[in-house]
């Protein structure tokens, strides 16, 4: 089950891509923020076609990591 408790997973804040070569492409309004590509795009992409809404955002989250406080000091 995915856990959720400040409901950040209701709106689809994030989008996927998944290209011929297998690369997954994870958006975040509308810009490229992660590309996941090899044995591990494999495994998400398979994770993403057997999820609901609420799960493919948590698994795009995950993937994504901590992306917004890259450049923050």
């Amino acid at each position: 089950m995915v856990e959720d408790a400040r409901d950040r997973f209701a709106e689809d804040v994030f989008t996927h891509r998944v290209t011929k070569d297998g690369t997954v492409l994870i958006d975040w309004q509308g810009r490229t923020v992660t590309t996941v590509s090899g044995r591990a795009a494999e495994r998400l992409a398979a994770r993403l076609a057997s999820a609901d809404r609420r799960q493919v955002q948590h698994l795009l989250a995950r993937a994504t990591g901590n992306f917004k406080r890259g450049n923050e000091r």
